[in-house]
C-alpha cells in the first residue's frame, strides 16, 4: 500500500466513483496525495480539490491523453496542470467531440451487423463522461444480450481488429507532451512497458515522468523502468490507475507503492520559478 497514487479516474471519464467519492475514500485511507487523471478532461479536479479542503490530502490536478505512434497506442499523463487554461480546454473539447463521432460510427457498422443499438441509450450510459466510446457501446451490447461481457465485445466487434471498430481520431505522444507541457503541466509516459523505444524522442520534447511503479508489472519490470528512468533523468511515477469498475473501492486505491522521492520531485519542479529546467 502506497501513500500517493498518481493515477486516478472519476467519473468525470470512465472511472466508476465521482470525483468526491475518490477523493473521499483517498483521505480515509490516509493517502498525502492523489493525481485525477481523467481521459481527455479536467472536469473532475475542481470537485475533487473542493473535497480535499481542511484535510492533509493534496489533490495533483491532472490529465491522461491517449495517442497514437504508428499503429501503437501510448498514453501520456500530466500532472499540475493549469487546468483552466484557455488553449488546453479548446482542444480537449475538440478530443471529446472527435470520441463522439466515433462512436456513433460504430453503433452503425454494429447495426450492419445486425446488432442494434438504442444511440441515445448509449449517450444515457456514457453519461458525462468525456471518454465516450468504447467502454460505453461494450455496455450496451451486454445490456441487450449481443454479448455476454466487455472482452467479448471488444474481442470480436470493437476491438482493433473488429468489423464495428472505427479508427480514432489520432493525437502524436509529442502533441500530447507539448499540450501538457503548454499548460504548465509535467508530463508522464503511462504504463510504459514495451514502449520504451520511443523514450529519445518524447524525452526530447518535454517528458518528465516514466510510470515505472504499476499494478500489473512485476518487480522485475518496476526495477526495470525506475532504473530507464535514472538513465534518462525522468522521475519514475506510479499509480493504481484506479476506475472503480468491479463496484468497490476496496483495495485498489493506493494499492501501488510509489516511492514519496518520486511524488516529492513532481511537486518540486512543478512550483520551480518559470524557466527552471529538471527535477
Amino acid at each position: 500500500m502506497g501513500n500517493v497514487d498518481l493515477h486516478v479516474h472519476t467519473t468525470a471519464s470512465d472511472g466508476a466513483f465521482s470525483p468526491l467519492e475518490v477523493t473521499s475514500e483517498a483521505v480515509a485511507k490516509g493517502l498525502e496525495a492523489i493525481a485525477i487523471t481523467d481521459h481527455d478532461t479536467t472536469a473532475g479536479i475542481d470537485a475533487a480539490l473542493r473535497a480535499a479542503r481542511g484535510t492533509a490530502l493534496e489533490v495533483i490536478p491532472g490529465i491522461e491523453l491517449s495517442a497514437e505512434q504508428g499503429s501503437e497506442e501510448i498514453h501520456v499523463l500530466g500532472y499540475y496542470l493549469a487546468y483552466d487554461d484557455e488553449v488546453l480546454n479548446e482542444k480537449l473539447l475538440e478530443l471529446r467531440q472527435a470520441r463522439r463521432r466515433r462512436a456513433r460510427k460504430m453503433v452503425e457498422l454494429l447495426a450492419g451487423l445486425g446488432m442494434f443499438l438504442d444511440w441515445e441509450r448509449v449517450v444515457e450510459i456514457a453519461g458525462d463522461s468525456s471518454a465516450f466510446g468504447r467502454p460505453h457501446i461494450a455496455y450496451a451490447l451486454r445490456e441487450r444480450g449481443y454479448v455476454t461481457s466487455f472482452n467479448e465485445a471488444f474481442n470480436r466487434y470493437i476491438g482493433r481488429q473488429g468489423p464495428a471498430h472505427v479508427a480514432r481520431y489520432k493525437l502524436t505522444p509529442e502533441e500530447a507532451i507539448e499540450m501538457i507541457v503548454a499548460a504548465d503541466g509535467l508530463p508522464a509516459l503511462a504504463h510504459p512497458w514495451g514502449q520504451e523505444r520511443f523514450l529519445p524522442e518524447l524525452v526530447e520534447v518535454g517528458l518528465v515522468g516514466l510510470e515505472a511503479y504499476y499494478p500489473s508489472y512485476t518487480i522485475e519490470q518496476r526495477e526495470f523502468l525506475a532504473q530507464l528512468a535514472r538513465e534518462y533523468d525522468l522521475i519514475p511515477t506510479g499509480g493504481s490507475d484506479f476506475h472503480g469498475h468491479g463496484g468497490s473501492m476496496d483495495g485498489f486505491l493506493g494499492r501501488v507503492s510509489v516511492p514519496m522521492e518520486s511524488f516529492q520531485r513532481l511537486s518540486a519542479l512543478a512550483t520551480k520559478p518559470t524557466g527552471s529546467t529538471g527535477p
